[in-house]
């Protein structure tokens, strides 16, 4: 396992291979399983997380009551085409409420890296994803073929088609889609790994900026890697995300994992496109990425125990977070 970002980027200049197939070799040394075991196992993570975005169920509410809709009402906001931040980023938001909910609903949902961060990486994923299909397949054939895609409550891209052809193209378009969501999946597994080492990825430690900060970070790495982003901007990418949430703490109201959770997975999800589309753009983090994720350890250690993960400071200090804690406890 490593120990540091520039370990991983000096193993991957001394063998000459790429950040996720370092990081694959590393994952079957360290699990003892040979490649194929190794990708099975990160393909069956992938579509837990896919399953769990499309099995969103929008009429529910949590057990505590907080939670629960929210998804819906995103989802039907951004077809009135008033969202003002464009479809994708529209998508991402509303796939980090919908995951969210899920898991304060206690649905299927893969901790990525924590079940309190879980919604910012599909957030992600799935709205590139189904982006990655349609861009594979041909547009002009869709009427011919009766192609649909539908991005919505329980669908997924159904494609459907009476040309065999078309079939073929469609099954190796979503097959790409698929590998490369993999890769992408090892490349954030790469700074997660890190990250959990070197400081912590556990908010009872090191406030929600372990939690939220480092799914972020781990997200604005897969989405530059996927986006075509070279190793260096994949990394800056990475830093300025986790940068850009250092010291934030860990405050769920009444303890639960909802009030500000749900939400702060969107700022998460969004802060991580926002520093995607930065280092693609060439710009660059000054702080190097080691040295960002030891100030974050550094941070969590400062902060106090009211503000990590107890449900005591912060907002479920507050008269509205005591006041559900007195009625829920």
């Amino acid at each position: 396992m490593f120990g540091s970002i520039k370990e991983i980027l000096d193993k991957c200049e001394s063998d000459g291979r790429e950040f996720w197939r370092v990081i694959l070799e590393d994952d079957m040394s360290d699990r003892n399983v040979d490649e194929n075991e190794s990708a099975q196992k990160m393909r069956e993570l992938w579509d837990a997380m896919y399953q769990a975005a499309k099995g969103y169920d929008g009429s529910i509410k949590s057990a505590s009551g907080l939670s629960g809709g929210d998804g819906k009402k995103m989802e039907e906001y951004i077809k009135t085409h008033e969202c003002l931040c464009g479809d994708f980023m529209g998508k991402v938001i509303t796939e980090a409420l919908k995951m969210g909910e899920s898991n304060a609903c206690m649905k299927r949902i893969v901790a990525a890296p924590t079940a309190g961060a879980c919604g910012v990486m599909p957030a992600i994923l799935v709205p590139y994803y189904e982006r990655m299909i349609l861009q594979n397949i041909n547009v002009e054939d869709n009427a011919e073929n009766n192609i649909t895609t539908d991005y919505g409550d329980n669908k997924s891209n159904n494609i459907t088609t009476d040309n065999a052809e078309q079939k073929d193209k469609d099954t190796k378009a979503k097959k790409e889609a698929d590998e490369k969501i993999i890769k992408a999946l090892y490349v954030a597994a790469g700074i997660g790994e890190v990250i959990a080492r070197r400081a912590s990825i556990s908010g009872a430690r090191g406030g929600c900026q372990a939690e939220i900060g480092s799914a972020s970070a781990m997200s604005a790495r897969a989405l530059t890697y996927l986006h075509g982003g070279h190793e260096t901007q994949i990394i800056n990418s990475a830093s300025m995300a986790l940068k850009n949430l250092l010291g934030l703490v860990c405050d769920p109201v009444a303890g639960l994992v909802e009030v500000p959770c749900i939400k702060r997975n969107v700022g998460g999800a969004v802060n991580a496109v926002s520093c995607s589309q930065m280092a693609l753009a060439g710009i660059e983090s000054r702080v190097p990425a080691d040295e960002v994720i030891d100030a974050m350890a550094y941070v969590g250690d400062k902060m106090d125990e009211t503000l990590r993960e107890t449900g005591i400071g912060g907002l479920a200090g507050t008269p509205f977070g005591k006041k559900v804690a007195d009625e829920i406890l």
